[in-house]
């Protein structure tokens, strides 16, 4: 199941989420490792057809971004802009000013996706189920006022989800989670697509990890592409929308060109077949 529907603004192709709007299924990742290139950004929306960028409050980057917007020329309506709520700003008034305090970051009067960025809240004397609730009561309210036109949470397994179907209103419609050979959680996937959430993968590369891998390498040579290419390729052909980071111009532009081959099935059951449960980012399977 391919995760590519009719072509957004910049050629990328897009999906539709529950909130009514489409979401690129090829975003640029910015972090707080690895430093920020202003050129990378720039460069990515003028010249690769990048539409989507991904941030967070915790990367830091956030104003450095409203700079590369502007100069990039690009209108802001044919953006989709993702950022992030941090757990230090967790809690039902603190997240509506983080929201704002993002967006003024931001340079922009609205978001297109705000996500809860950890299900960890570790506020003293309230449980993690409590403060996600909290937390999701005044994400529904941006949604409703309009100021986030969707919302989601990263990093959240079925537990946490299910805990927010039972204490909340709106379903999130976006999870963002790590996704990569080596980490591709089948169940989490079915679950997510079963209550219509868009399912966002992170780190499709493996931090790197997954370029020298031996069968990764071989399909590379079989499809006349680079290994990144075949990572960010099969990801979305398994129905993710991929965000992959760089901050080398060069490199962005190799991982925006994947929507002119497609692997055989064959190839991606290979892929599939490299999960081993590896994480290369956060694991929150013990955050309860």
């Amino acid at each position: 199941m391919a995760a590519e529907g009719r072509p957004g603004p910049g050629g990328v192709p897009t999906v539709p989420v529950a909130s009514g709007h489409s979401i690129p299924v090829l975003g640029l990742g910015t972090s707080h490792r690895g430093g920020y290139s202003h050129a990378a950004v720039v460069h990515a929306l003028q010249n690769c057809g990048i539409r989507h960028i991904d941030t967070a409050k915790r990367y830091g980057c956030e104003s450095l971004l409203q700079r590369a917007i502007r100069d990039s020329g690009v209108k802001r309506e044919d953006l989709w802009i993702t950022t992030k709520l941090w757990h230090s700003d967790y809690g039902y008034e603190n997240t509506k000013k983080a929201c704002l305090e993002s967006c003024e970051r931001l340079g922009v009067g609205y978001l297109d996706l705000y996500l809860i960025h950890w299900p960890d809240a570790q506020i003293p004397g309230k449980s993690n189920r409590e403060v996600r609730a909290e937390t999701w009561s005044a994400m529904e309210e941006l949604y409703e006022k309009g100021l986030c036109k969707s919302i989601g949470v990263s990093n959240f397994l079925i537990s946490h989800l299910e805990q927010l179907k039972e204490d909340c209103v709106l379903t999130p419609h976006v999870n963002q989670v790590e996704y990569h050979p080596f980490q591709r959680p089948q169940e989490l996937v079915d679950y997510c697509r079963s209550r219509d959430i868009v399912f966002e993968g992170y780190c499709p590369l493996a931090k790197g990890e997954a370029l020298s891998h031996p069968t990764v390498i071989q399909l590379a040579k079989k499809y006349g592409r680079t290994p990144a290419q075949i990572c960010i390729r099969w990801s979305i052909q398994n129905g993710i929308v991929t965000i992959p980071k760089s901050t080398k111009a060069e490199r962005i532009e190799e991982n925006c060109k994947v929507f002119d081959f497609t692997i055989a099935e064959d190839d991606v059951e290979i892929l599939n077949g490299m999960h081993d449960g590896r994480h290369v980012s956060w694991d929150p399977s013990f955050i309860v």
